[in-house]
Order: structure tokens, then C-alpha cells, then sequence
């Protein structure tokens, strides 16, 4: 819970850094925009201080020169492809980010669908974002993407896309998830403005890996631990050590890219304005850290919760085993191991003297506590329960809700809504305490202090339910399970 960036002093260097960048440009700026634009809970969870919507507030301290434009790849409209941490398609991820953007005084500039060839439901999406007024652009695949140089920047390559019309000095190019073509959205856009005469640049927004940090650092080696199913590595950028003899950290793709891109903007402008893939960057993340100790141990819990994460989708999908082999690696690289948190040996002894599933969390004052399974509430909700407690100033063995409140509840799963578990999940728990509140001041007293588990850690002996596992995340608790099922079934849900 050690504060160890200072989010105010990123906010100022971030966007000074983008204007300056604009400006050396002439005045337009298209910048790609990797990762998540809001709710960066990775970022917060490794730089702690980083607030979740650090860089959407960065771009509101400029909001009268942005406009943004959504990239969505039209295979991915075809394929119904789901983003994951949301549990919605792409396409409907597209008007949920307009939403939100616009929400927050931004200027929509457009859709735009890559690599299009007629797909079907590619046309009935844009059909769909027309009748609600949105404006949209088709880009093609191009033959030799992204290494025959000539036929890219050419009439028949960046010239057969059309041109997205812009009018602020920063165009922001996002997207739903990876393999969207922003980057070739960039270029393309450079192409025809060079042809148009307008003088305009191409910059890239990636806050991981920070290039000013070691190889080694933790935070970036979580950076591998949480894209470790993409198969991204950290590495030496070699480019930059070649053109100004200091070591910066880049990651392969970028660094795979580079001569391509290179040779690309050659072609459009006449020069590349970078020696290296560091240099096309405006990340300020690495000289905001104030306190790197704090900063070492986030990243190095959160590669454990990383191996958790990847460990229970191999026992849940079978798949996976290659990303889990990789944090594996990854953890003997930074010398920890899954007991880094006191929360998961808690909660093992805690399973081995109950026989059955139970919980522990670590509160933000350093203490653990313990939940396990019961007759009423299973082990995330005792665990729930117990935290709350802990934060609230409440004793382990005060009831504050009655078993005449629960046992109704359970009565309704069991004999009316068709549930064999007659155990109250943790939003059902969650809810009977604020009927409880109403008339006990110390369930009050709960609910009024569920803010303070943000940030914390909870271990279970088990795999968790997704209904609990959502009302952890929700309340902002990171969640690691055992790789293992509560029960020997072949369906779990």
C-alpha cells in the first residue's frame, strides 16, 4: 500500500511531453495509443500511486486539441471477437469507448474499420454506426504488409485507404484491443497528408515496458508476466544504444518493426525523425517513480498474481500451459516465489485445519485475515465478512448478520430458485448486509468502509466462482486462487 509514484508530477510531464512533440511536428500529431486509455488497473497495480485513469485525465488537461479516432479490425467484427475483462464483443466495445469519450468532453472524430474485404458483419456494422450518425472509413489489407516498402507507400497500398478527415492538432488513434491497425492507421494517415503538403508526425504511447527502468525491474518484468500469452519479450533496444550509447528497454515487437517503420516514413517524409523505437515513444511513467522500493515489491506481486491468473485457466480450459511455463521463468528471473504473500499461506493452514475451501486477505495496514467455509456463507463471503471487520474496527466474533437474515436467503436458492449450494455467495452477502444496516450500526459501519479493501489482496485454497470472483474485482481486491476445483465434477461453472 506504499506510495511510490507520483501521478500529479506524470499528468504534468505527460502532456508537456506531447505538446512539445506536436509541435516539433509542426502542429499535427498522430499518436498511437497502446494499452488501455482508462482504467488501467495493471498500471496502478505496479506503480502504486498511478490512479487507474491517470492518462484520460492527461488528455482532458488538453482536451480542446484532441480528437479521437477507433480502430477496429474488421476480422474481429467477423469473428465476434470478445474482449476478455469485459465479456463483450469488440464491435460493441467500439460504441461503449465512444460513449465514454465523448462523456468526457472529447471530440469523436471517427470510426475507423481496417483491413476490410466485405466481411458481412463488418458491413452490417457500419450500417448500424451510420443510422446512429457516426462517421466511418474503410482501410484494405494491403499485399506485402508490412515489409514490401514500395507497394505500401504507394497509390495501390497507403493510397487505396481512405482519408480520415481531422481537424485537432492530436489525433489519438485507439481501439478496442491488440491487432486493431492503429499503427498502419498512422501511417496511412501521414501518407496522405505529405500528399495533401500538410507537414504532420506519428508517435507511440505504451507505458510498459518503461524504458528508463532495468530490464530486470520488476515492473517490467510484470509487464511480461501479464502479456505472456502474446508472446512479448523485454529487450535491449539496440537502435538506441547504436545512435546515443545508453541502454533503454523496448520490447520485441517494437523493436522487430523498427527498420520497416523506418524505411516507411523515409518514404512518406523524406527522413525518419527517429533513430529508434525509444525515440518514437512520449512515456513519462519511469521519471514520475519516487519510491522504487515500493515500486520493486508491486511488480513482484503482481508477476505472482500473474502466475495465479494464468495457472487457474490452464486447470479451468486446459490451455495456456505455454504463458503459464513463461511466469514460471519469469518468477525465478526475479527471484520470488508463490509465497511471496503472507495472505496464501494464511489461507492454505487456514484450508488444512478446516477441511474445507477457505480465504485470506492482507488489510492495507499489513494484518491478515482469514475466512472459511460455513453452513451460510462460503469461503469468499466469510472471507469478505471478516475483512470488512478488519478494516472497520470490528471484532473477528461479533455476528453482524443474524442468522435470521440468512437463513431465509438460503431457503429461497435451495427450495425456490433451483440451487443445490444453499451457501450465500459474496454479493448475496454484500446485500444482506445493507438490509442489515437499516437497523445495526456496525453493518453500516461495513459497508461504509468497502472502499478501503481496494487495492488488497485475497488468496483462496480453491477456484472461486465467477460470481465471487466478480464482486472481489468489482470492490477492487486483487483475487489469486490454488489452481484447483472445490468439488471433483467435470463442469464447474
Amino acid at each position: 500500500m506504499r506510495t511510490g509514484f507520483n501521478n500529479e508530477k506524470y499528468i504534468t510531464l505527460q502532456a508537456e511531453h506531447i505538446k512539445e512533440r506536436i509541435n516539433r511536428f509542426g502542429g499535427k500529431l498522430y499518436l498511437e495509443f497502446g494499452g488501455k486509455l482508462f482504467d488501467d488497473y495493471h498500471a496502478s497495480r505496479v506503480l502504486p500511486g498511478f490512479e487507474p485513469d491517470s492518462k484520460i485525465r492527461m488528455l482532458q488537461s488538453m482536451a480542446d486539441d484532441v480528437e479521437i479516432v477507433i480502430a477496429i479490425n474488421a476480422n474481429d467484427i467477423e469473428k465476434s471477437k470478445i474482449r476478455g475483462d469485459l465479456g463483450i464483443t469488440y464491435d460493441e466495445d467500439v460504441l461503449r469507448l465512444m460513449d465514454i469519450f465523448r462523456s468526457m468532453g472529447f471530440m469523436i472524430g471517427s470510426v475507423v474499420i481496417t483491413r476490410y474485404e466485405n466481411q458481412p458483419d463488418a458491413d452490417a456494422f457500419r450500417r448500424r454506426i451510420t443510422d446512429m450518425g457516426i462517421v466511418s472509413y474503410l482501410h484494405y489489407p494491403i499485399a506485402g504488409y508490412p515489409h514490401d516498402i514500395d507497394h505500401i507507400v504507394s497509390e495501390e497500398g497507403f493510397g487505396r485507404n481512405e482519408f480520415i478527415e481531422t481537424t485537432k492538432p492530436l489525433v489519438v488513434v485507439t481501439a478496442p484491443g491488440p491487432g486493431s491497425g492503429k499503427m498502419a492507421t498512422c501511417l496511412s494517415q501521414l501518407y496522405h497528408e505529405f500528399k495533401r503538403g500538410i507537414v504532420a508526425g506519428y508517435a507511440k504511447y505504451e507505458t510498459f515496458p518503461v524504458w528508463n527502468l532495468p530490464l530486470t525491474h520488476p515492473v517490467n518484468i510484470a509487464y511480461e508476466a501479464a502479456t505472456a500469452d502474446l508472446d512479448d519479450n523485454n529487450i535491449i533496444d539496440p537502435f538506441h544504444l547504436d545512435a546515443y550509447g545508453t541502454t533503454t528497454v523496448n520490447y520485441n515487437r517494437d523493436v522487430d518493426i523498427f527498420p520497416v517503420l523506418r524505411s516507411t516514413m523515409e518514404r512518406i517524409m523524406g527522413e525518419c525523425p527517429y533513430k529508434s523505437p525509444t525515440d518514437m515513444g512520449v512515456n513519462m511513467a519511469g521519471l514520475a517513480i519516487e519510491d522504487d522500493e515500493a515500486c520493486r515489491r508491486a511488480g513482484e506481486e503482481e508477476i505472482v498474481r500473474r502466475y495465479f491468473t494464468a495457472a487457474t485457466e490452464v486447470k479451468r480450459t486446459g490451455s495456456g500451459q505455454k504463458a503459464l511455463e513463461k511466469i514460471e521463468i519469469l518468477m525465478n528471473q526475479a527471484d520470488i516465489t508463490t509465497n511471496l504473500s503472507p495472505a496464501r499461506s494464511a489461507c492454505l493452514l487456514k484450508a488444512e485445519m478446516t477441511g474445507g475451501p477457505a480465504g485470506a486477505m492482507v488489510l492495507p495496514d499489513g494484518s491478515v485475515v482469514t475466512g472459511k467455509t460455513g453452513n451460510l456463507l462460503g469461503a469468499a463471503s466469510a472471507l469478505l465478512m471478516n475483512a470488512l471487520k478488519g478494516v472497520s474496527g470490528v471484532d473477528d466474533d461479533v455476528d453482524v448478520i443474524s442468522d435470521d437474515v440468512l437463513e431465509p436467503i438460503c431457503h429461497l436458492k435451495t427450495e425456490h430458485l433451483g440451487n443445490t449450494n444453499p451457501r450465500l455467495h459474496s454479493d448475496e452477502t454484500l446485500l444482506a448486509l445493507s438490509v442489515s444496516s437499516s437497523t445495526n450500526p456496525l453493518a453500516e459501519r461495513l459497508i461504509d468502509n468497502a472502499d478501503k479493501l481496494r487495492g488488497c489482496d485475497a488468496y483462496f485454497s480453491v477456484i472461486i466462482s465467477g460470481t465471487d470472483e466478480k464482486l472481489y474485482r468489482t470492490l477492487g481486491v486483487n483475487v489469486c486462487c490454488e489452481p484447483k476445483f472445490e468439488s471433483h465434477r467435470y463442469y464447474h461453472k
